[in-house]
């Protein structure tokens, strides 16, 4: 891997040392931030965040101030006994996702599911946010 610093490209030293790492493993650790597609409904908002591999129990949903968070850290442990050898793997996979709501949205409504990698936020708006259906005024 390459890394660029001031305009150069250098090989990163950490990375010559720990990827592959020295006993045969791959580091496999990513720091990236889930994809999120936002639609808006006449009634409401959605939200869908592409999280593949988590449990329904590994994420965390807060609203407060009208900031939405939407954040997981999961760490797993496998350790592999062998008749010479012994192998410890550690596993953190973690996300912060912050959304700041419209004053349109309902906020006491929200919804969440998971399902098939998918979580989704439905987010409802508030009444007076509403269109208004068609009315017909009369000449008097």
């Amino acid at each position: 891997m390459l890394a660029k610093r001031n305009n150069l490209i250098f090989p990163s030293v950490f990375d010559e040392f720990f990827k592959p790492d020295w006993f045969g493993g791959v580091n496999t650790v990513s720091s990236t931030v889930p994809a999120v597609n936002i639609k808006e409904g006449e009634k409401d908002f959605s939200l869908e965040l592409a999280i593949p591999g988590f449990k329904k129990e590994d994420f965390n949903i807060e609203v407060d101030n009208d900031v939405l968070t939407i954040s997981s850290e999961v760490k797993a442990e496998k350790e592999i006994k062998e008749e010479n050898y012994t192998r410890r793997e550690f596993r953190v996979a973690s996300f912060k996702r912050a959304f700041t709501l419209p004053e349109t949205v309902d906020a006491d409504n929200i919804n969440a599911a998971y399902e098939d990698g998918i979580l989704k936020l439905t987010l409802p708006k508030k009444e007076e946010a509403l269109p208004k259906p068609k009315r017909l005024i009369e000449i008097g």
